[in-house]
């Protein structure tokens, strides 16, 4: 049973997490968590380390996804660092990018994500005619924000636990107490 008192009635995720998203863990894991974030949010950036741990706890029971929901208006850095981590991810290397981010979010200026591309090992030419030249990746990240207004998300971060919206606590015991009991 899930515990109410975390679990949105009335604010479900609208489009199904599908080839489009970036996800780590089986398909058919009994839990699905969908997170709407902001790579230049604090409270995403306190949530990272959560996340991580009860990713490695919840194992192969777990499908974490991860959207795009950059608050623009407030992080002036937040639009490019989600083009750096699909342009990382159409090198294979969203996850890496991703956590690259989250661990180094105080320094998003261009120049800093150029470095990050670098130490991934990216092709830099592909890496700044995607980001900087050709902003090829806007529709994409504009796609998620929408699915996310759509979905009731007005902050970052903002999670759905198999559709539900969590409204509890932002710590890992209540988080993955709602997870484990969705299963």
């Amino acid at each position: 049973m899930v515990d109410q008192t975390s679990i949105s009635d009335n604010a479900t995720l609208i489009g199904s997490v599908d080839e489009t998203d970036h996800t780590q863990g089986p398909a058919d894991a009994p839990v699905t968590l969908v997170q709407y974030g902001d790579y230049e949010c604090p409270y995403c950036g306190r949530m990272y380390p959560i996340i991580r741990s009860i990713r490695k706890k919840m194992g192969p029971k777990l499908r974490f996804v991860f959207r795009n929901f950059p608050l623009k208006q407030m992080h002036s850095y937040a639009v490019r660092a989600a083009e750096a981590a699909e342009a990382a991810g159409a090198q294979g290397q969203f996850w890496e990018m991703h956590d690259h981010l989250y661990e180094h979010q105080n320094a998003l200026e261009d120049d800093d994500l150029r470095g990050y591309a670098d130490e991934l090992g990216l092709d830099g030419d592909e890496f700044e005619r995607s980001v900087f030249v050709e902003h090829r990746y806007e529709e994409q990240i504009r796609a998620d924000f929408k699915s996310g207004i759509h979905s009731g998300v007005n902050g970052t971060p903002t999670f759905f636990i198999n559709g539900s919206r969590y409204d509890g606590a932002l710590s890992e015991d209540a988080l993955l107490l709602s997870i484990e009991n969705a299963m």
